[in-house]
């Protein structure tokens, strides 16, 4: 992809999923999201209605006339965006591959964080940690996590979630809230999940294909696995090949929503044909 190519994709992103930050999630994000505490702002005179608890016995000693002391909540966080980019993402059977719903939704809660002048950092991973860029503030910054959503190349195909989670424990020392956004269809996960989610404050994200549901009757056709790479002929005729097919699919969805469930994170689950928003929407009120 050229770099006048690559811009305007990145502006195309940047209008609508802002458009979506600045007039609909902002505010749902920052009463979902809450800072890290109270922090100490000013001393000011007791006014009738006051928490008795609050006030400075010091300060109303020294003027004989009581004085309150004020907090204010500690509004910055840090946001980490964690994007699962194995090939598995480059599927879809309907009007958009799953990559780019993955691309919308994360820009979307990264211009929702820059709205609350929260830091954004980001981990792309496969099996491995392709790419991580440390938080920081501002839309430069943002617009820099969408160019790499969009042309970033990965090594590996494969996935591994356990991987990520670790990486994620060992980089960010202090509390962040983290956006984990990927189509779950590994196992194997659960227990650094728990561990990871002692720390963060986590939400899977699953974005998958209505078509990768159920396996239709086609007859003998060749497949190609895309994390591996292989393909293989399958008879999809066979009532007992699609029967397993199923089984496998939702095993994996199963664990999915167990593994966060039982660490205490969240979960939202959007189909490649539903709308995001709606159901990004729903989940932060619901918290």
């Amino acid at each position: 992809m050229d770099t006048k190519e690559l811009l305007k994709k990145v502006r195309k992103i940047e209008i609508k999923t802002r458009r979506l930050s600045d007039h609909i999630f902002s505010g749902e994000y920052h009463t979902s999201f809450k800072g890290r505490g109270m922090t100490f702002s000013e001393v000011r005179q007791y006014q009738y209605g006051d928490d008795i608890r609050a006030i400075d016995w010091n300060v109303t000693a020294r003027y004989n006339e009581a004085h309150v002391k004020v907090f204010e909540e500690e509004r910055e966080l840090t946001m980490m965006l964690m994007v699962d980019i194995s090939g598995s993402e480059n599927f879809g059977s309907t009007t958009q591959f799953k990559k780019e719903i993955v691309i919308e939704i994360a820009a979307t809660m990264a211009f929702s964080a820059t709205q609350n002048n929260d830091k954004i950092g980001l981990i792309l991973f496969s099996d491995e940690i392709e790419l991580y860029i440390p938080p920081k503030k501002g839309r430069s910054h943002v617009l820099r996590l969408i160019r790499e959503l969009i042309e970033f190349e990965p090594k590996s195909h494969k996935t591994d979630i356990a991987q990520a989670l670790k990486f994620l424990s060992s980089t960010q020392k202090k509390k962040a809230i983290v956006f984990m956004i990927s189509d779950f269809m590994c196992e194997n996960y659960e227990q650094t999940l728990k561990i990871a989610s002692k720390k963060h404050d986590i939400t899977g994200i699953r974005v998958y294909d209505i078509r990768e549901e159920k396996m239709p009757n086609l007859g003998m056709v060749t497949m190609l696995d895309a994390e591996t790479g292989r393909t293989q002929l399958i008879d999809t005729g066979s009532k007992t090949v699609r029967m397993n097919y199923e089984k496998y699919y939702q095993d994996k969805v199963n664990y999915f929503k167990e593994s966060f469930r039982k660490s205490g994170s969240g979960v939202v689950n959007t189909r490649v044909d539903e709308s995001y928003v709606t159901k990004l929407l729903s989940y932060f009120k619901s918290r």
